[in-house]
C-alpha cells in the first residue's frame, strides 16, 4: 500500500521545513498557546493540505520551483487547517485527535478558543502578506466556509431528513474548500492561466469531498485506534454521514432511534448494526471513488511530472484508507 509519506517524496524536505517554521510562525509570546500550538504541529498529522499546495506548486512553476510565496501559502494552509480542529474539539467534546489529547482536554476550553483564534489571526495576517488580493480573496473565503460547514452540522444535527446533496455541501465547507481554494491559491501564485487554475480547484473540491466521505465510512469500519477517536463518534454526536443517509433509505427504524437521540440503552448499537448491514457503506464508498475520478480528471491540463503523478496517486492512497 502507497504511504503518505512516500507519496510525497518530491516534497518531503519541504514538509519537513514547513513544521520547523510552524512553530516559528507561532513565536514564543504568548508560552501557553505556543504550547497548544506545539502541541498540534507535533501530533502525527499526515500534512495532506500543505503537501498538496506544494505539489501543485511544484507541479505549475517552470523547472518545478517552490517559491518562498507558495511556502508561506503552504504554512498559512496548515495553521487554517490547525485551528479548524481546536474549534472543532470544543465543539464535538472530543479528547483526542490523532491519538493525543485535544487542547481543550489538556489546556482547557477557554485556551483552546483562544488558541483557535490566534492561530485564525496569524493565518490571516501572514495571508495579507502575501500582496495577492486573488490569494486573500481565496483563504477568507475558506475560513467563511469553515464556520458555515460547522453551523449547518450543528443545525441539522439528529435531522434523518437531511439529503445526501445537504451532507455534500456540508462536506464542502468543512473540508473540501480548504483544499479546493489553496490548490487555486498556489496554482495563481504559479501566474497559470485562469482555466488552470480553475481545473486544480475541481482537484482540490474533488479529493477533498472523496477524503470526507472516507473519513465517514472509517467512524463506522475502522478502530478507535486507527480514528484516534472512539468508533461511531460522529453519529453518537448525530452527525449524520453518508452511510448513514443512505441506510435510512432502506432501513426504516433507523429513523425512529435517531429522531430519539438515542436515548434507550442499546439504541446507538443497534444503530451501528442497521447501518453495517445495510447498503449505506458500498454506496459510500462509490460515490468516494466517483470524486477520486473526478479529481484525477482535474489534473489533465498539467504537463507530466512527479508532481503531478504524486496528486493523481493520492486520489488511490485516499481510497485505499478503507481497505
Amino acid at each position: 500500500m502507497t504511504s503518505a509519506t512516500s507519496l510525497f517524496a518530491p516534497v518531503e524536505d519541504d514538509l519537513t521545513l514547513l513544521a520547523e517554521s510552524l512553530k516559528n510562525l507561532i513565536g514564543a509570546r504568548h508560552p501557553i498557546l505556543y504550547a497548544a500550538a506545539e502541541h498540534l504541529f507535533e501530533a502525527k498529522g499526515k500534512r495532506v493540505r500543505p503537501a498538496i499546495v506544494l505539489l501543485v506548486a511544484k507541479a505549475t512553476m517552470p523547472q518545478g520551483e517552490i517559491t518562498s510565496r507558495h511556502r508561506r501559502l503552504a504554512e498559512i494552509t496548515e495553521m487554517i487547517h490547525t485551528a479548524s480542529l481546536v474549534h472543532d474539539d470544543v465543539v464535538d467534546e472530543s479528547e483526542l485527535r490523532r491519538g493525543v489529547p485535544t487542547v481543550h482536554s489538556s489546556f482547557g476550553n477557554r485556551i483552546a478558543v483562544l488558541a483557535g483564534d490566534f492561530l485564525f489571526a496569524q493565518s490571516s495576517w501572514y495571508l495579507a502578506n502575501l500582496d495577492n488580493l486573488e490569494v486573500v480573496k481565496l483563504l477568507s473565503q475558506v475560513i467563511m466556509d469553515l464556520a458555515e460547514g460547522e453551523i449547518q452540522q450543528g443545525l441539522n444535527r439528529f435531522a434523518s431528513n437531511l439529503s445526501i446533496e445537504s451532507y455534500l455541501e456540508k462536506s464542502y465547507y468543512k473540508t473540501a474548500s480548504l483544499i479546493a481554494n489553496s490548490s487555486k491559491a498556489a496554482a495563481v501564485l504559479s501566474e497559470v492561466p485562469k482555466s488552470l487554475a480553475e481545473s486544480l480547484y475541481g482537484y482540490g473540491r474533488h479529493i477533498g469531498l472523496a477524503f470526507q466521505i472516507v473519513d465517514d465510512i472509517l467512524d463506522f469500519t475502522g478502530s478507535t485506534e486507527e480514528l484516534g477517536k472512539p468508533a461511531g463518534s460522529d453519529l453518537k454526536s448525530g452527525n449524520l454521514t453518508a452511510p448513514v443517509l443512505y441506510a435510512l433509505e432502506e432501513k426504516p427504524f433507523l429513523e425512529v432511534l435517531i429522531e430519539r437521540e438515542f436515548a434507550q440503552p442499546g439504541d446507538l448499537e443497534q444503530a451501528l448494526t442497521l447501518v453495517k448491514d445495510s447498503q449505506g457503506i458500498a454506496r459510500s464508498r462509490e460515490l468516494a471513488q466517483h470524486h477520486a475520478q473526478q479529481a484525477i480528471a482535474c489534473l489533465e491540463g498539467l504537463p507530466p511530472s512527479s508532481s503531478r503523478q504524486a496528486l493523481a496517486k493520492l486520489t488511490d492512497y485516499v481510497l485505499r484508507r478503507l481497505y
